[in-house]
């Protein structure tokens, strides 16, 4: 094949998407396929000129990357792009349009509440005071606990307030729930290991994420099976609540009266060789070149089924 990845990008994840770009395309490579990178940091993918190739495997985070922008251009390119389409994407990245999703759908998500910059302080006080602490301050539409901050009292409010706004003009103040934090990979019908993740902060924030090497990833945590399948069944349902296609990943806590939460779904997962997906593929015995293969391969087919229904309907 010949494969485009598009990694980098301007977003505040670009260091992490390079990351991701450059371990996919080196597999790519390291399997046979042909790969270009393109960095939409150095190239208008508005006026860039489409080399022909076979599928176009998205490596970009955060803002146009997964947030439905990117895909609209892609849908004019004809091409086979590999994760959801524009408006699944879309959806997944907006936290409070996705929490409607979720809600319609009877899947348990935090309770929350949207502010933006012309909101009065006074009345997120109030906000925050009606949901109680501890609770979250989260920018409405970034990723990678990006401008996130966990509350424990009152006083740190205008702070997190402040470091929220600073990513997103927009805002959700979020109930946090207290449990044990998991993560389940989802790829069409097949469902990966369930991964429960420990960190040593007081949540699963960027450094927790990236940077410290005491974060570690149970794929063999102990569960009941009734429990196992509760998460399961809740990653499910919020995937195709979202209209998720291809890989993504779902981010649950599990209460302690083991109640499920969906915190989001993300649309682009990190893939580099350590990222929660790889990890959970292997454990199915899928190696990392593979693993990025098939996904190219599944988005060429998934087009190649859409035209043929296509075709098939104005034919009727």
């Amino acid at each position: 094949m010949h494969v485009i990845v598009l990694m980098g990008g301007e977003s505040a994840e670009r260091d992490i998407s390079l990351q991701s770009g450059s371990a996919v395309a080196n597999a790519l490579e390291s399997s046979g396929h042909q790969v270009t990178r393109v960095d939409p940091a150095e190239t208008d993918l508005c006026l860039f000129n489409w080399p022909k190739c076979d599928v176009i495997f998205i490596a970009l985070h955060g803002t146009f990357g997964e947030d439905g922008q990117l895909q609209k251009i892609l849908d004019k390119t004809n091409f086979p792009y590999t994760g959801s389409g524009a408006t699944a994407s879309r959806l997944a990245f907006h936290k409070s349009e996705a929490k409607n999703i979720f809600q319609t759908h009877n899947i348990p998500t935090p309770e929350s509440v949207v502010f933006s910059r012309s909101t009065s302080r006074n009345s997120i006080e109030h906000d925050a005071k009606q949901l109680g602490y501890p609770l979250f301050i989260k920018p409405e539409a970034q990723g990678s606990s990006i401008g996130v901050s966990l509350l424990s009292e009152p006083q740190e409010l205008n702070s997190a307030i402040n470091l929220c706004l600073k990513y997103d003009s927009r805002g959700l103040i979020e109930k946090a729930i207290t449990g044990s934090e998991w993560t389940l990979g989802l790829f069409g019908d097949i469902i990966f290991p369930l991964i429960q993740i420990k960190f040593n902060s007081r949540f699963y924030d960027h450094h927790a994420k990236y940077e410290d090497e005491a974060t570690s990833f149970i794929l063999d945590a102990k569960l009941s099976p009734t429990v196992k399948q509760k998460l399961i069944s809740t990653g499910v349902n919020a995937y195709r609540a979202i209209g998720a296609g291809g890989v993504a990943r779902v981010d649950i806590i599990l209460d302690q009266h083991d109640q499920a939460w969906v915190l989001e779904v993300n649309t682009i997962p990190g893939m580099t060789s350590h990222s929660n997906i790889p990890l959970a593929a292997k454990e199915m015995g899928w190696s990392f070149p593979y693993l990025c293969e098939k996904i190219c391969l599944t988005a060429i087919d998934s087009q190649s089924k859409e035209h043929t229904a296509g075709n098939s309907a104005s034919n009727e």
